[in-house]
C-alpha cells in the first residue's frame, strides 16, 4: 500500500477573496529593535498596540482569541531567532520563548494575551540591552553605552555624554577607548548607522526623513556618513536589502 503523501494545492480563492496582507516591514523593524536593545522603540510599539492590530495580518483562525494566540507564537519564534543572531545564548532565548508561550497558554482573553506579549518583548529587549552593555568593564562606560542607546535618535556629543554620567570628556574618551576598542564618536556613528540600516530595510522612510530622525545636519551628511561606514550609498543599500528579512546578519558585498 502506497503511503507516500500526495501534493494537493490549496485553492486560495475558493471563498471568493484573498486576505490582503500588509508589508511585513513594521514587524521586522520591531524584531530588529528588540535584538538591538532599543527599549524606547519597543515600548512605543507596545504602547500603541501594534501587536493587537490585526488589520492586514494573516487570519490563522476564525476565532479571534485563537488567532491572536497563533500570532503570539510566531512573534515569540521570531524574537528568539533575531535575539540569538544578536548574541543571546541559545538556551536563554529558547527558554524565554517557552516560558512566555506557556504564560500565554494560560490566558483567557485577548487583553491578557497582549499583556503577556508586551512583557515578553520588554524582557527580550532589556536582556539584549544588558548584553550590549556587557562589553564594558566599568560602570561609567556601561552608563555611557546605555545613554547612547536611549538617545540614539538625538545628536550626541562627547561633552553631553560625559556630563550625563558626571565625568570629564577626556576621562570618558580614554576609558571608553580602552574598554571597547573604539572612540566614543565612532561608537555613536556605528549605532546610528545600525539604526539607519534597519530603517532602510524595513520602513518606507525616505533618506531625508531618516537623516532628520537620526539628527544628521543634512541629507548629504547622512549619505556621506553612511557610505563611509557601509561602503555603499543608502539608496544602493535599500535596493539590495529592502525587506530582506530572513538572513538577519547578512551584509552585502561592498560596492
Amino acid at each position: 500500500m502506497d503511503r507516500q503523501p500526495s501534493w494537493q494545492p490549496v485553492l486560495l480563492e475558493e471563498e471568493g477573496e484573498i486576505t490582503s496582507h500588509r508589508e511585513p516591514g513594521e514587524e521586522f523593524l520591531f524584531y530588529r529593535s528588540v535584538a538591538a536593545g532599543l527599549i524606547d522603540a519597543v515600548q512605543e510599539n507596545c504602547s500603541r498596540g501594534a501587536f493587537e492590530n490585526m488589520e492586514g495580518v494573516g487570519k490563522l483562525s476564525d476565532n479571534p482569541v485563537t488567532n491572536l494566540r497563533y500570532h503570539f507564537v510566531v512573534t515569540a519564534a521570531m524574537l528568539t531567532r533575531f535575539c540569538m543572531e544578536g548574541g543571546m545564548p541559545l538556551e536563554e532565548a529558547f527558554g524565554l520563548s517557552d516560558e512566555y508561550i506557556r504564560r500565554m497558554d494560560c490566558c483567557n482573553n485577548m487583553s491578557e494575551i497582549v499583556y503577556v506579549h508586551d512583557q515578553m518583548a520588554m524582557d527580550f529587549v532589556c536582556r539584549m540591552r544588558q548584553l550590549r552593555k556587557n562589553i564594558a568593564s566599568s560602570k561609567q562606560v556601561a552608563e555611557a553605552i546605555d545613554y547612547i542607546y536611549v538617545h540614539i535618535m538625538d545628536r550626541i556629543t562627547v561633552n553631553e555624554l560625559a556630563k550625563s554620567i558626571n565625568i570629564s570628556p577626556t576621562h570618558l574618551s580614554r576609558i571608553f577607548k580602552q574598554e571597547t576598542g573604539i572612540s566614543v564618536s565612532e561608537y555613536i556613528r556605528q549605532r546610528k548607522i545600525d539604526m539607519a540600516k534597519n530603517l532602510l530595510r524595513f520602513s518606507n522612510y525616505d533618506f531625508v526623513e531618516i537623516a532628520v530622525m537620526l539628527s544628521y545636519s543634512s541629507q548629504s551628511h547622512f549619505i556621506q556618513h553612511f557610505h563611509s561606514q557601509v561602503g555603499m550609498t543608502p539608496k544602493a543599500y535599500r535596493k539590495q536589502n529592502y525587506l530582506n528579512n530572513w538572513n538577519v546578519n547578512r551584509e552585502p558585498a561592498l560596492t
